[in-house]
């Protein structure tokens, strides 16, 4: 029986650049390269996990994720002691006016949040979450989502620098684009690529 040999993921540099035209790896060993490969492929796995948490949250819920992301930004507003508005809402969601009056609308009617006068400015409206919604969120959802908090907690101070790191950095390495992306041509390709 031969070695057996590690099951590959799905960023495997071999497999997705074998001809080195996004990545320059001609001052790696093979060995930096199959550790940076097991590093993405971790990343990838959280990414399931959270998406997998995401989607039994929004089952468990009955939301979608829009609805989720407005019950969290609600229950950090009121624990730390500020009014959510409307407005503030639409901005943090990146949603118009219109969409975030349907989805308050929908949460209103389905017991997820009120909506009351701004105690400060009257012509303002404040919005909470109701305390049956925020008692089942931080049951079920946020007790799971608070799990990461034990991960990060076993590693050194050292450890969880050299983590933010990394982490920040790769933000900022997919965030920045030095040049635009190709536009469409009219055979729905990028520019220059030839009709098949």
């Amino acid at each position: 029986m031969g070695a057996m040999t590690k099951p590959r993921g799905m960023f495997d540099l071999d497999s997705g650049d074998p001809r080195g035209e996004m990545i320059d790896r001609g001052s790696m060993t093979r060995e930096e390269i199959e550790e940076i490969g097991e590093l993405m492929n971790a990343l990838g796995e959280l990414r399931r996990a959270e998406e997998k948490l995401a989607e039994a949250s929004r089952k468990y819920m009955k939301l979608n994720d829009t609805d989720m992301k407005a019950l969290h930004y609600l229950i950090v507003a009121g624990n730390r002691g500020e009014i959510a508005t409307p407005g503030a809402l639409a901005a943090h969601l990146r949603i118009t006016s219109a969409a975030t009056t349907k989805l308050l609308d929908r949460l209103e009617r389905d017991g997820h949040v009120v909506r009351e006068q701004h105690p400060s400015d009257r012509r303002a409206v404040a919005v909470r979450i109701t305390e049956h919604t925020r008692a089942s969120a931080m049951e079920t959802v946020g007790k799971q989502q608070a799990r990461r908090f034990y991960a990060a907690a076993r590693l050194s101070s050292e450890e969880r620098q050299v983590v933010i790191r990394f982490i920040r950095d790769m933000a900022n390495e997919i965030s920045h684009q030095e040049k635009p992306w190709p536009e469409e041509s009219s055979n729905g390709q990028p520019a220059g690529t030839p009709a098949v």
